[in-house]
């Protein structure tokens, strides 16, 4: 007999519950062996095997569900713990470093050098092995005591290159009109969009900048292979070399396969030839604790990460460490860590080009609130600019890396005018207005006179506000301060020179700083606790969201998947254009050139 149709459909639903249901016991069960699982043993003179690529985001939780799907990417914090582990580890007498095209910054590039030099300090040795090696994978290299490429690698270490992308072009030809306006007179966040090449204060700066990097470039090469700054100026002009070329060079201390790497460390380290290298891998290493090995014990200070783009409302964080600053989340976060009297100091860790001027300035204030309480100490990864400067102007004190991007006090303003594109696929738009400066924002007109004049006026005061707070935090005349802004980026270097920043050095020297300035004993432990802790996998697939926070959510992953399809210029514009958008409702931009690489 035929099965009746109701009861097809009856049979169909109880199967997808049912296979639900096997899912989710299935999922659980592996969680639960995840979470009881024993911790790695690690065994007498290891081999720590680290392997150094992508982005490297600050921070990025150890989620055990994701792992089920995956391992999370590695962070530039989670690097740095099994460097401080290894150091006072005594099952690990070695650390072998694959470098493999890293996406770092130079400031996070010279985080890792200090990492790597201070391990070594312990009279443990790095050995550092590539296949090939660019720029910044052989700047890093240069910090261990061996350098090994293998056989068919190459080093292309040809030196630095800056590069600017302009769209001006293509906005003439798709009839949009770029009506921007920037205070200051190296502020070039606009210029993408306003011009076709760089122009003489563009290119000022963006020399000075590449002046300083490439001479950190050659003295870091210089001091890690025992050779002249000259020496390796001319070794850098006949780049690339092959691995035969660069052992014969100097650059690297030979040319062999990593079985063979293995066999030198177990030179190195008393093994017997007929031994197998004990190797440590960064996987199962990051599962064994810093209190085990008598790190993060001790009075509390609070890390609190602020990286992405500058904007207002909740945080945002990608699948793959990417973040937006949400000003209500951050605030929220300082105002607990604050009130936590068991935190003592608060290290602020900030690595963003800006973004919102509204949102900049609440956190701004919410850095002040925390200062009334306890000591609070800026550590600058890669960038912190224009807003990500904003942010960190009021802090006790501020740490960054030679290398890093900062500064570009300047403001950012205006409104794309779409009216030649409207013409062209056949659209119109009137408008009815009522007050002087009503259509100020209109899209299809550009800013009248009057409505320009009041525009100014309001990136004026806006910029008068920064140089003001930036005066204040750095105990310095509003006027030099003006004569230092401009919207000029500098480099961390140059940043102290001039004032804005205090000490050099990472996140480590930042906490050591707050330890001093919480009046911790010096030989005394500190417990990091780090903030904000970004959602887990199983938190985002059960929150509580509003209708609008689970909208904007749904919005950035699409975007994100849309954007990872495009060209990486296209991503930066289109970036910016999200912040430029703002300023119609009223939001001037702190805001740093995303189209900024050094390379």
């Amino acid at each position: 007999m035929p099965m009746s149709k109701t009861r097809k459909v009856v049979l169909t639903i109880s199967g997808i519950i049912i296979g639900l249901v096997l899912l989710c016991v299935i999922g659980i069960a592996i969680l639960v062996s995840l979470l009881r699982g024993q911790r790695p043993s690690i065994r007498d003179n290891s081999v720590l095997e680290v392997k150094i690529s992508g982005p490297l985001p600050d921070y990025v939780p150890d989620d055990p569900f994701r792992r089920i799907f995956g391992a999370p990417p590695q962070s530039l914090t989670s690097l740095l713990t099994q460097f401080r582990k290894a150091k006072v580890d005594k099952r690990i007498t070695a650390i072998l470093l694959d470098v493999d095209a890293s996406d770092v910054g130079w400031a996070k590039a010279e985080e890792i050098r200090g990492a790597i030099q201070d391990f070594r300090s312990s009279g443990k040795p790095v050995y550092a092995y590539m296949e090939m090696g660019l720029n910044k994978d052989y700047y890093v290299a240069t910090a261990c005591d061996k350098i090994y490429v293998a056989p068919p690698g190459e080093l292309f270490i040809t030196g630095l290159a800056a590069d600017v992308m302009f769209f001006r072009g293509s906005l003439d030809k798709l009839g949009i009109y770029p009506d921007i306006y920037q205070i200051g007179k190296y502020k070039s966040a606009g210029d993408m969009f306003t011009q076709k090449q760089m122009t003489d204060a563009h290119r000022e700066f963006m020399n000075s900048l590449l002046d300083d990097l490439y001479g950190r470039y050659v003295d870091g090469i210089a001091n890690g292979r025992k050779k002249s700054a000259d020496d390796v100026k001319k070794l850098i002009d006949n780049a690339p070399y092959n691995a035969a070329q660069a052992k014969d060079a100097g650059l690297i201390d030979d040319a062999l396969y990593r079985d063979d790497v293995e066999k030198e460390l177990k030179k190195r380290l008393g093994y017997k030839a007929s031994d197998d290298l004990r190797i440590a891998k960064a996987s199962d290493y990051r599962q064994i604790s810093q209190e085990s090995v008598g790190l993060n014990k001790g009075e509390k200070i609070a890390v609190v990460y602020a990286a992405g783009d500058i904007v207002s409302g909740g945080s945002q964080f990608g699948s793959s460490g990417e973040e937006t600053i949400g000003s209500d989340s951050l605030v929220k976060v300082l105002k607990d860590v604050r009130d936590d009297s068991s935190i003592k100091a608060v290290v602020f860790r900030v690595d963003s080009p800006g973004g919102s001027g509204l949102a900049s300035d609440i956190i701004w204030k919410g850095i002040e609130s925390v200062k009334e309480k306890k000591p609070v100490v800026v550590s600058m990864g890669d960038v912190a600019a224009s807003g990500g400067y904003y942010i960190s102007t009021g802090a006790n004190k501020i740490v960054a890396e030679p290398s890093t991007i900062t500064g570009s006090i300047g403001v950012v303003g205006g409104k794309p005018v779409v009216k030649g594109f409207y013409d062209w696929i056949g659209v119109t738009n009137e408008y009815v207005l009522r007050g002087t400066n009503s259509g100020m924002f209109r899209e299809s007109e550009k800013f009248s006179e009057s409505e320009r004049k009041k525009f100014e006026e309001f990136l004026n005061a806006t910029y008068n506000d920064f140089t003001t707070k930036v005066a204040k935090g750095r105990a310095k005349d509003q006027s030099y301060i003006d004569s230092i802004g401009q919207g000029r980026v500098w480099t961390g270097r140059q940043g102290k020179d001039n004032g804005l920043v205090d000490e050099y050095g990472g996140l480590d020297k930042a906490v050591e700083i707050a330890k001093q300035l919480a009046k911790i004993p010096a030989d005394k432990g500190v417990e990091r606790i780090v903030r904000p802790i970004p959602p887990t996998f199983w938190e985002q697939l059960f929150s509580n969201s509003t209708d609008d926070e689970t909208e904007t959510s749904n919005q950035m992953k699409q975007q994100e998947a849309m954007l990872a399809a495009v060209p990486e210029d296209i991503r930066h514009a289109f970036r910016y254009m999200q912040i430029i958008d703002r300023v119609k409702r009223g939001d001037a931009a702190y805001l740093m050139p995303f189209s900024l690489r050094i390379r």
